[in-house]
């Protein structure tokens, strides 16, 4: 594939003569490998609930670990990611990043075949699925140096929407492809469960080798470094000063944040409030995954600020829903608050993405993109643990809710004062319909 060497999105004669192809091909290839990226992130989830089922003695606390840690390490990775693509450009980052995640894959597979493997073993295969969080901070900061800014709401909302899509997979596949001996070839016995059936707890693992080795491969060949992309981590490191960071940080920390936290608390609640309908728990993380692109897409139409304080607005109402639900035992009251509370997270997931490109110039935007991503997912660890945390001191996870709804209502204020507002220091929304006028 030839080199790129000139990159001018903002112009709309070089955009239809050949930026916009280059710019689709690297989405397009960039979804999948997030995904992918994704399903190692949130694997854990799925294989700690069954290890004791298949010999291993491990106690609840060191499951949970093993579930918290990806959690942990991805979300501090993505500050190292977010400068990753500056240093050492996007298609070079995307083919390592990727190629890593078959070292816990592989180990995971392998590590899981005998009850005797060492704790800490275990502990070192989860902490490196954390490789597979941090990939999105340095997939979405890619990914906005292709499209111009008129267009980097719906492309971020697509890679990032259909990225998330991981979690489900994930969720959706392993009940699946652990019933059935499709890697014993490798080695791999079945391990026999207390009821007699026999599962492939390998196969968790397993499954995702193969898909990663083709999208290292896919993206080598297919992907571009840019040259407009190139900068060092100091000149990136300039962020941390800008007072807009830490605001947008915020509104993604209540967006994102709230999406991934959500994802990974909504199988504990539902277990401990409605046990028998726990099967339902992949809807949430699935409608807020798919509904983020539409939030971008909304946003470029028509104001990511606007769009955001709707979604702030909704998410407290949410909350406010499933509290009252909750308190009154209703099943189908608390599970649609809770898919509202999902749609919405997605959709600002979305539309706050779409905002920070213009606020920030392109140089500045691609790192912010992966800081604030950053911040937000510590969102998958402390919101399981403020549920845990009201649950044990109150009796109720709803205490935890409140503390969300006031965190919504401060991100409303600054959106709207900094943002949204008539006179705001950088009002989002005038940009949208200023360009439009123009077109």
């Amino acid at each position: 594939m030839a080199r790129i060497t000139e990159w001018q999105p903002e112009n709309q004669e070089f955009w239809e003569r050949e930026g916009k192809r280059h710019a689709r091909r690297n989405l397009w290839i960039s979804v999948p490998t997030l995904l992918l990226a994704f399903v190692v992130w949130q694997i854990w989830s799925v294989v700690a609930v069954r290890l004791n089922d298949i010999g291993f003695q491990f106690t609840d606390e060191q499951l949970f670990t093993l579930a918290a840690v990806p959690g942990l390490v991805g979300a501090s990775l993505r500050f190292i990611y977010t400068f990753a693509v500056g240093k050492f450009g996007g298609r070079n980052w995307v083919v390592f990043s990727t190629g890593i995640l078959l070292l816990p894959t592989i180990g995971i597979g392998f590590a899981v075949q005998n009850p005797e493997t060492p704790y800490w073993l275990m502990l070192t295969l989860a902490a490196l699925c954390g490789l597979g969080g941090g990939n999105f901070s340095s997939a979405l900061a890619n990914i906005s140096f292709f499209f111009p800014k008129k267009e980097k709401g719906t492309a971020l909302g697509i890679n990032g929407g259909l990225g998330n899509m991981g979690v489900s997979v994930v969720q959706f596949v392993t009940p699946l492809i652990i019933t059935v001996g499709t890697f014993a070839f490798i080695g791999g016995e079945g391990q026999v469960l207390a009821n007699g059936q026999e599962i492939w707890l390998q196969n968790a693992a397993f499954i995702w080798v193969v898909p990663i080795i083709i999208m290292t491969i896919v993206a080598y060949f297919g992907m571009d470094n840019l040259p407009t992309a190139k900068q060092s981590v100091k000149d990136q490191f300039i962020i941390v000063k800008r007072k807009h960071t830490w605001i947008m940080t915020i509104l993604y920390v209540a967006t994102f944040g709230s999406f991934i936290g959500y994802g990974a608390a909504f199988p504990l609640l539902l277990r401990s409030q409605f046990p028998e309908y726990v099967a339902l728990a992949f809807l949430g993380a699935f409608l807020a995954a798919a509904f983020r692109p539409v939030g971008g897409w909304v946003s470029d139409k028509f104001g990511g600020a606007k769009v955001t304080t709707l979604v702030l607005i909704t998410m407290s109402l949410g909350a406010l829903a499933v509290i009252y639900f909750s308190g009154q035992q209703h099943f189908a009251g608390f599970l649609i608050s809770f898919l509202i509370l999902f749609i919405a997270a997605g959709m600002g997931s979305g539309s706050t993405f779409q905002m920070i490109p213009l606020i920030f110039p392109v140089k500045e935007a691609a790192p912010v993109l992966g800081f604030t991503a950053a911040f937000a997912a510590y969102g998958s660890f402390f919101i399981p643990q403020l549920f845990g945390w009201s649950s044990s001191a109150t009796g109720t996870p709803v205490t935890a809710l409140y503390l969300f709804i006031g965190f919504y209502v401060l991100s409303i204020v600054l959106n709207w004062y900094y943002y949204q507002r008539k006179n705001a220091e950088v009002a989002c929304d005038t940009m949208i319909e200023s360009k439009q006028k123009a077109s």
